[in-house]
């Protein structure tokens, strides 16, 4: 970890154990209040709720939307729902949007209709097409009115996309100008504005009906004289994204390029929106933070027992399933491990080395597909690669177990099943750690949710197969 980051959750933590020390003191001091006797109770057990709470309010005052939204996962629920309401109104929407999908459900929850409505009209209209899909339909459809009617056909332009799709997550706010007029006109142009929308590190360049010719970067703008025009100095070789573009590709085109902005545009390159590097940042540490390798999706922290059962079911379900599938191949071979008592506890050692040799496998597949590295021209090579690695190795490593089970129990015979069922096995393991995410990805899923699963069941369940087959063949 570098020091930037070490520093950074440094001051987090602190952070948190600060908001962590005022709720418990806020809870002893209320609790200390309520059960004494006194005249003017309830008045007094109010003036003492408003003021513990002053300090924490403050506190929170000075904290960025982003670092309350983790502060709000990092706390279980009661002590969650007293810091929420301490936020201000208006900043609702930045910190709703900020939070994960199950830690915003638990929010809204506790939310009327009205509190929604407000916070959600803070909200431009790319912010709110994020936040659209956890609204109540009800309170969706009366934020939708509330619109303007160009603000609501962005919203819905935007909800018409695929979570995976560049039109999903482009950003409305943008500023463009002609190409001929001067640059002293784009400055007093952008004086007008208030604040320029984040990320502005170019203006896009349109004719009359939006269609980009280019763009003018602020590094142009100021360094060249406010005499010449635009159509002059401005750039007419432009990173351009399509709205059915996927995500991961733009992602891949920032990093590639050092993109802080880039448009958006339609079939006829009419400027649409635009792209920035935040929203890039976003898709990566959504990414990045996924439990989906465990089969979990957005399990929130702190949620209820129940709820957060619920949630593991289904994989733990396919667990059972292939766990027993396991146990009745080894059951198929019962009379050959009874022959030879070793098998048992050699076969555990074939199954986890596939196990460890197609989870390397997989992460570099995965790793390989989120880039745009895999295509169907190079993917027969890839096959051949690993599959060539998973033989070396098991050659190698077969025959260190081979030698290491033939000292054990002094049979030549063992150690060179031990030898063959590594290098079928590592094989096995090599090929269904690049199909699986492969063919994830072609239906449509995440390669990652779920692989994991995938990948044991068929490691310990051939592995097992594998290395019992040959010893029935060969030793009994």
């Amino acid at each position: 970890m570098s020091n930037v980051g070490r520093k950074t959750r440094e001051n987090f933590q602190e952070t948190l154990q600060q908001i962590e020390r005022l709720l418990q003191r806020h809870r002893l001091i209320e609790g200390m209040v309520h059960k004494q006797a006194m005249a003017k109770h309830d008045l007094v057990e109010q003036l003492v709720h408003k003021q513990n709470l002053a300090e924490l309010s403050l506190r929170l005052e000075r904290l960025h939307p982003a670092d309350i939204a983790q502060i709000l996962e990092a706390l279980p629920r009661p002590d969650r729902l007293t810091v929420w309401e301490l936020v201000r109104a208006e900043r609702d929407g930045e910190i709703l949007l900020e939070v994960s999908d199950a830690v915003r459900e638990s929010l809204l929850e506790g939310m009327d209709s009205t509190e929604i409505v407000a916070a959600a009209g803070t909200l431009d209209a790319d912010d709110l097409a994020d936040l659209a899909p956890d609204l109540p339909e009800h309170v969706l459809s009366e934020v939708m009115g509330a619109l303007e009617p160009a603000e609501r056909a962005q919203v819905q332009s935007a909800l018409s996309y695929r979570d995976d799709e560049v039109g999903s997550v482009m950003d409305f706010d943008m500023v463009t100008i002609r190409a001929d007029v001067r640059l002293a006109t784009v400055l007093r142009y952008l004086r007008r504005f208030a604040a320029l929308p984040e990320n502005t590190d170019k203006l896009f360049v349109v004719e009359r009906d939006r269609t980009l010719v280019g763009v003018l970067s602020l590094e142009k703008l100021l360094l060249n004289p406010p005499r010449q025009q635009v159509g002059a100095v401005m750039a007419r070789e432009v990173v351009t994204f399509s709205p059915d573009n996927r995500v991961d590709d733009a992602v891949n085109a920032f990093d590639r390029y050092d993109l802080v902005s880039a448009p958006v545009v339609d079939a006829n390159r009419r400027v649409i929106a635009r792209l920035t590097v935040d929203d890039m940042l976003d898709v990566v540490r959504e990414d990045s933070e996924s439990l989906s390798l465990a089969g979990l999706k957005d399990e929130d922290l702190f949620s209820s027992i129940w709820k957060s059962t619920q949630n593991r079911w289904p994989w733990l379900a396919v667990n059972i399933c292939t766990a027993f599938l396991a146990s009745r191949v080894i059951g198929a071979f019962e009379s050959t491990i009874a022959h030879l008592v070793a098998l048992a506890t050699l076969m555990p050692i074939v199954s986890g080395i596939g196990g460890n040799t197609g989870t390397q496998t997989i992460t570099l597949i995965i790793r390989g597909l989120a880039l745009g590295h895999i295509t169907p021209g190079n993917s027969t090579r890839l096959i051949v690669k690993e599959l060539g690695i998973a033989l070396l190795n098991g050659v190698v490593w077969g025959s260190v177990l081979g030698l290491i089970a033939f000292a054990l129990y002094g049979q030549w015979a063992l150690g060179a099943v031990m030898m063959a069922a590594m290098v079928l096995n590592l094989q096995v393991a090599a090929l269904v750690g690049i199909l699986v995410p492969v063919t994830m990805q072609k239906l449509g899923r995440d390669p990652a949710y779920g692989s994991s699963v995938l990948l044991t069941a068929m490691t310990d369940s051939m592995g097992f197969f594998i290395f019992l087959g040959l010893a029935t063949l060969f030793l009994t």
